[in-house]
């Protein structure tokens, strides 16, 4: 049983680490586009810039969470042999 819980912990720190580089990602995504809103070229291409990237973003953290979700479950059927 304490497999299962090393896994779950693992899992559990590894989306903390995913969800804060997700954040943190956005967070600098957001400061340049605000740094770059008065220049009015760079503003538009800093915020397409910014839509993708945030869309690319989400869109590996959630990937790698369900990723992480599958492991968890695997390890689950292999303690309690389900």
């Amino acid at each position: 049983m304490s497999e299962y819980r090393d896994v779950q912990t693992a899992v559990r720190v590894e989306k903390f680490r995913i969800w804060f580089a997700w954040a943190t990602g956005t967070f600098i995504l957001l400061a340049i586009a605000l740094a770059t809103q008065d220049v009015r070229i760079v503003s538009v291409a800093t915020q397409v810039l910014l839509v993708v990237g945030f869309l690319l973003l989400t869109f590996t953290a959630v990937r790698m969470s369900n990723a992480l979700n599958r492991k968890a479950v695997a390890a689950r059927r292999e303690v309690l042999g389900d």
